[in-house]
């Protein structure tokens, strides 16, 4: 028998219960009693152990049961071991029952991370089996990651997913976009309604496109424009207070700066800017949603809900 084979079929859960006993006990013959074991058998099976990972686990040169320095790893690491190998055994159950393993969402730049970290809140408080995880996606990067399999939810989307075969959309709401600079930048003071071949002569912030081939989809820039692009909308609004360009964001993002005069909105002779958004899921599988799916679908049905994620509460 190979020596890995030996270890795995020496180092059970019962091994390191017979460990934790006899270094609580302070010496095999308590030990022995309280497991029951004569201490002849209770010896032999620390030996086997102690064979199979060639250490010693117990100083026999002290007067009662002393764990070495190789003791005390094996009985922390599997006091560790017990306890996640309880936690899979509790979390199979429960996926059984009908929770997903994961629950990946992509959510794009433009919607509230606040809204979105306070329903995980009470989805966490559901104590459900199901491990969560979240992607910061932008433009069409954000339907990308659910349509090439990386996600099972996306929330923010800006293009129509209706072309998509196995996935479902439902509106979000309409999000309007404001067009600011910093009180320094030179559009400033630019007499309103700005044009378009005035914009064109400064430089523009955006935020990269998330979609991880192509060229990706870009919006609101005007041909020979120069541009600056930056990884996220955070970035893009600190670009935007240091006067390094001029740019759209969602409203609800630089009214807060704007209020306070860090940021002035200026009204622009083009159409105004606003976003239909939506939220996309995968059905393609099984048309009846995993539980989890199913909790931030009935979460996202609630018109506050998609309100507050488009920073309109």
């Amino acid at each position: 028998m190979k020596k890995s084979q030996a270890l795995t079929q020496t180092l059970t859960p019962d091994a390191l219960a017979l460990v934790d006993s006899i270094a609580t006990q302070g010496s095999f013959a308590a030990a022995a009693r309280s497991l029951g074991l004569v201490p002849s058998a209770l010896t032999y099976r620390v030996r086997q152990l102690e064979d199979a990972l060639d250490v010693l686990l117990f100083d026999r040169s002290a007067r009662t049961a002393v764990l070495t320095p190789a003791g005390h790893e094996l009985l922390r690491e599997g006091q560790r071991l017990l306890r996640e190998l309880d936690a899979v055994a509790h979390r199979v159950k429960r996926v059984a029952t009908g929770w997903e393993p994961q629950l990946t969402l992509a959510v794009d730049c433009i919607v509230s991370m606040t809204t979105v970290m306070e329903l995980t809140q009470d989805f966490f408080a559901l104590q459900a089996p199901t491990r969560l995880k979240l992607r910061q996606e932008t433009l069409s990067g954000t339907l990308a990651a659910l349509t090439g399999g990386q996600a099972d939810l996306a929330i923010g989307v800006v293009l129509d997913a209706a072309d998509h075969q196995g996935i479902q959309q439902r509106p979000l709401g309409q999000l309007p976009w404001a067009f600011v600079v910093a009180p320094h930048h030179p559009l400033a003071t630019a007499p309103e309604p700005l044009t378009d071949e005035l914009i064109a002569q400064h430089r523009v912030i955006a935020v990269a496109d998330s979609v991880p081939r192509g060229s990706g989809l870009s919006i609101g820039l005007l041909g020979g424009q120069d541009v600056f692009t930056v990884a996220s909308i955070q970035a893009k609004l600190d670009a935007l207070l240091r006067g390094l360009g001029c740019g759209f964001v969602p409203e609800y993002m630089a009214q807060p700066y704007v209020e306070t005069g860090r940021l002035i909105r200026k009204t622009v002779r083009r159409q105004n800017r606003v976003s239909r958004v939506c939220y996309v899921w995968q059905c393609q599988s099984s048309p009846t949603p995993g539980k989890a799916l199913a909790w931030w679908l009935k979460a996202l049905e609630k018109p506050k809900t998609r309100q507050a994620l488009l920073g309109n509460l």
